[in-house]
């Protein structure tokens, strides 16, 4: 049966108009380059998951015209006859409509029938494997199923309430952050994320990949930034003591991340003296190239004329910092969108191990220190104090974020292991991630441009 299924989607590739699937492609929130058009799109590799419909599980290359090319995952099912109303569909025949089968979550089943039954399936030049992790019980293909919100770089569906299947859209060559980090996590049964279901991946000789991930979908649980708006409304005090207890489990994140001197891939690390130095001349070639962009009006005036006053501020807290503390593996891009919480005494939970999609997956993968993680959030709640009065209109107590940092880092302080955390590298950390807003805000919401502002002449004002 299954090579008279593979035998079916071979001769069905023919069928797709690769340069209409390329113009689709270009249409996507999740396509990469956005300011580049691509000059030829060509399937490096193909397999068929189901015959009937036909569901066509694809390696694309996408190729530019200065000679580079990106590496895209395509799962298209093919439907006969013309939809032209479809809202999934990728281009039509009079024969067929392609249709993007993750888009449309009842094509998408074949993915997660393929991780429940561990299935291994050839291609020309390499194979797809799907894994199930034993202890995490039957999966649920047949359950209702529903696409989850709308994602940058990936595309998740759940299915029955109970497991939420992540497809990553554009692929590059290792092993994803997410999935490293969740059976890193979930093998040691730290229980604060969802936990890891299964996976599918790419493998070749000239090609190693994550495909996507399965992992536990809890129902009740409600997102960190949606949270923190609602209570900075309504009970601002109440959720200070939430942000303790998130202090205290982003700790025991980064103690069980460190906890492990046998894997190469997460065993703690000392940084060397070139590292910290290279961290603050980073920060410095970036201050000119922002400083420079900075409108002429009030929104900024906080920090306009002041690049010289970030660097002084910089090469005088990196002068003293010493020794900086061990570097593990982190989460790469922490702030409260990248948690949940569950009430009921359940907690909070952290998701979204990818790190930051933009930058090249080695980097992602890259040994830093926790501190970086920890002012990601702390810069979190400055924008969320001032989210709440733009998207709620409600204004929070004048002390609020001071009184969230405060409460946050005291927990988090009294539960780390001490070799992890030096405050001192804290103000550099946000200082960074501050510098790396302002860019943002000039770039996509110059409305929001205070909340960075602010956030910087804080920094330069304390001790």
């Amino acid at each position: 049966m299954t090579e008279q299924v593979q035998s079916t989607g071979r001769s069905l590739v023919g069928c797709l108009d690769l340069e209409a699937v390329g113009t689709w492609i270009e249409q996507q929130r999740w396509y990469a380059s956005k300011s580049r058009h691509l000059t030829a799109l060509e399937i490096d590799e193909c397999v068929a998951l189901t015959a009937g419909p036909p569901l066509l599980l694809m390696i694309v290359k996408a190729r530019f015209a200065t000679g580079s090319h990106e590496l895209y995952q395509l799962a298209l099912t093919l439907l006969p006859g013309p939809r032209a109303a479809c809202r999934s569909a990728v281009t039509s025949t009079s024969d067929w409509t392609v249709v993007d089968s993750v888009s449309d979550p009842e094509l998408a089943r074949g993915l997660l029938r393929q991780i429940e039954a561990q299935t291994t399936l050839d291609g020309e030049d390499g194979c797809f494997r799907f894994q199930r992790v034993e202890p995490a019980g039957p999966l649920a293909p047949d359950a209702p199923v529903r696409p989850m919100g709308v994602e940058q770089s990936n595309s998740s569906i759940v299915f029955g309430d109970q497991t939420v299947l992540k497809v990553f859209r554009r692929l590059e060559p290792g092993i994803n952050p997410e999935l490293e980090v969740l059976q890193f996590l979930t093998g040691r049964e730290f229980t604060h994320i969802a936990p890891l279901q299964g996976w599918y991946e790419y493998d070749s000789h000239s090609l190693t990949a994550t495909l996507g991930v399965a992992q536990r979908f809890y129902a009740d649980a409600v997102g960190g930034w949606e949270l923190a708006l609602e209570q900075i409304a309504s009970d601002p005090d109440g959720f200070l003591d939430e942000l303790g207890s998130l202090g205290a489990v982003t700790a025991a994140l980064h103690n069980a991340l460190a906890a492990d001197a046998n894997d190469p891939a997460f065993s703690p690390e000392e940084p060397s003296a070139e590292s910290l130095s290279l961290l603050t001349t980073t920060i410095d070639e970036d201050i000119e190239l922002i400083f420079a962009r900075l409108p002429e009006d009030d929104r900024v005036a906080a920090i306009a004329g002041r690049a010289q006053d970030v660097r002084e501020r910089i090469s005088g807290m990196g002068s003293r910092l010493g020794a900086g503390g061990r570097t593990i593996r982190t989460h790469g891009d922490y702030h409260l969108g990248q948690t949940l919480h569950r009430a009921g005494g359940h907690g909070w939970l952290i998701i979204d191990f990818e790190g930051e999609p933009a930058r090249p997956l080695p980097e992602r993968r890259r040994k830093r220190s926790p501190l970086r993680d920890v002012a990601g959030m702390l810069r979190s709640f400055a924008y969320a104090t001032s989210a709440a009065a733009i998207m709620r209109d409600a204004v929070a107590p004048e002390d609020f974020e001071q009184r969230a940092r405060e409460t946050f880092l005291a927990h988090y302080c009294s539960s780390v292991d001490s070799s992890l955390s030096v405050r001192n590298l804290l103000s550099i950390f946000e200082l960074e991630k501050a510098l790396y807003e302002l860019r943002y805000e000039l770039d996509n919401r110059p409305d929001w441009l205070p909340i960075p502002v602010a956030g910087i002449a804080r920094l330069l004002e304390s001790e």
